[in-house]
């Protein structure tokens, strides 16, 4: 059984799709957030937001790095 070999053409692609969902899931929390009496909740949703706004800045770095790779052909 041969291993699938490695495509990493569409991989900025991909990325570029998590990053826009989880702005989309950071923006729902952000009105959840202002809406919400409880501060219990407040606090978690406000952590589960850091936790977002550091896995995007990942992301975007991680696009950085493939960008690169691509344009020199993935040596």
């Amino acid at each position: 059984m041969k291993n699938k070999p490695d495509d990493r053409r569409d991989n900025v692609d991909k990325i570029q799709e998590n990053i826009s969902n989880t702005i989309e899931n950071f923006n729902l929390t952000q009105d959840t957030i202002e809406i919400t009496d409880n501060d219990k909740e407040k606090k978690t949703l406000e952590q589960k937001n850091e936790r977002r706004e550091d896995a995007i800045d990942g992301m975007r770095s991680e696009i950085r790095d493939e960008a690169i790779d691509k344009k020199n052909g993935y040596r």
